[in-house]
């Protein structure tokens, strides 16, 4: 019993112990440990700009300048200024007025997604012009949601010392995205009286054809020979911005700033090239035959029948790949023959009859329709149409072939069916 008791006193002796230990109370929690904060927390001590007010509110704005004497890629950024005041002309249709460069916005926005609509903010806009000193981006930014107001007045009053606005897919995505947001804060979109030119389409139609992409930055490298080092890539934008406004770290912004103006200052560069193309022909900057096939489809496509066949010729010296060779010649020839130049169409037309190519029949055919119609030598309409049955029969020709024969077989003097 002695050793119960013994261990019983002991337990009493520790439990007494523990008591007063906790008697005052618990002992203070350790501090939490502090967080690192980033080494520049605002916009402004990343970005050489400042904070503006308007009647709206506040926003941020930087300003970046790339001198005149600076290249991007092969182009020479003093160039710019030298555009022509109607160098728009052509490639707008003729909607475009003659109008200094110094007059032309070019804008890109980056948003918060690519589907648009009420939810998809342009939380940057930049907006690059032409200077005597160079070209300069302007670009403002959205630092929380509650600053789209006073962005955006201040978009509307800068566009409005410009005539003309340039975009790249401007008029599919970038204007109908900023109405939407000028709407929203209702207040009226300052595109109304802007001439628009949508490079885009211009690009497209000299470089589809060429290039698996006609994508800005694609372009930027395979035209202008510039390639980007450590660029955003363009659909990790939103994902960055969200994280921006979650941590509010500041420095996560800056590539988002610096891929914006390269696609401006790109989309300035290409706009010193695309358009001459169309404006005048004969002394466009391309070398390709796929470039000059698109320019001449565009002439072609704007009636100036002449130009077309100037540069489809130029295209087939510059060389071209069979099918689109065979495509151009085919071309040529309805061309010729719109023209009325007869026999350069017919000369145009035996070389396609005369190798295997996507347009031999359809050759066949219009040569079997010559010989028909205009020579009456219904013998040689009847060898080429049974030639053009020999390599793709259809009712069509076997009809015409019938109809080739009764004639072949009535006498000279007799009634022609």
């Amino acid at each position: 019993m002695s050793d119960l008791n013994q261990l019983l006193a002991l337990l009493r002796r520790r439990i007494a112990r523990i008591d007063r230990k906790y008697a005052a109370g618990a002992p203070p929690a350790a501090p939490p440990p502090a967080r690192q904060a980033p080494g520049r927390y605002f916009v402004e001590e990343y970005l050489e700009g400042e904070e503006v007010e308007t009647p709206q509110g506040r926003h941020f704005e930087s300003e970046r300048l790339f001198e005149r004497y600076r290249r991007h890629g092969s182009l020479d950024l003093a160039a710019l200024e030298e555009m022509p005041a109607d160098l728009l002309g052509a490639i707008s249709g003729g909607e475009v007025r003659p109008s200094p460069p110094g007059r032309w916005a070019f804008l890109d926005t980056e948003t918060t997604g690519l589907a648009g609509g009420s939810g998809t903010y342009a939380f940057l806009i930049g907006v690059g012009r032409i200077t005597p000193e160079g070209f300069r981006v302007r670009q403002f930014f959205m630092r929380e949601h509650g600053e789209e107001p006073s962005l955006l007045y201040a978009l509307a009053e800068h566009l409005a010392g410009f005539d003309v606005l340039i975009t790249y897919n401007g008029k599919t995505y970038d204007q109908p995205l900023l109405e939407t947001r000028f709407r929203m804060v209702r207040a009226r979109p300052p595109f109304e009286r802007l001439a628009h030119v949508d490079l885009l389409f211009g690009a497209r139609r000299l470089w589809k054809l060429r290039f698996e992409s006609c994508r800005l930055v694609e372009l930027e490298n395979r035209v202008l020979g510039f390639e980007r080092q450590g660029d955003l890539p363009g659909e990790m934008i939103p994902y960055v911005y969200f994280e921006y406004l979650r941590t509010r770290e500041a420095f996560r912004v800056v590539p988002i700033f610096r891929h914006n103006a390269l696609d401006i200052l790109t989309l300035a560069c290409l706009t010193s090239i695309v358009p001459w193309a169309f404006r005048s022909p004969k002394e466009a900057p391309l070398g390709h035959g796929a470039e000059l096939v698109g320019l001449a489809r565009w002439l072609r496509a704007a009636e100036r029948h002449e130009e077309a066949l100037a540069v489809y010729r130029r295209a087939v010296e510059a060389g071209l790949a069979d099918p689109l060779l065979f495509a151009v010649l085919w071309e040529r020839a309805g061309l010729e023959k719109r023209l009325g130049r007869e026999e350069a169409a017919l000369e145009v037309l035996r070389d396609l009859s005369a190798s295997p190519n996507p347009y031999r029949v359809a050759a066949l055919v219009e040569l079997a329709k010559h010989y028909e119609h205009r020579r009456r030598d219904f013998q040689a309409a009847l060898e080429l149409t049974r030639a053009a049955i020999a390599i793709e029969d259809s009712a069509e020709l076997r009809h015409r072939e019938a109809r080739l024969v009764r004639r072949c077989a009535a006498p000279a003097n007799g009634r022609l069916l």
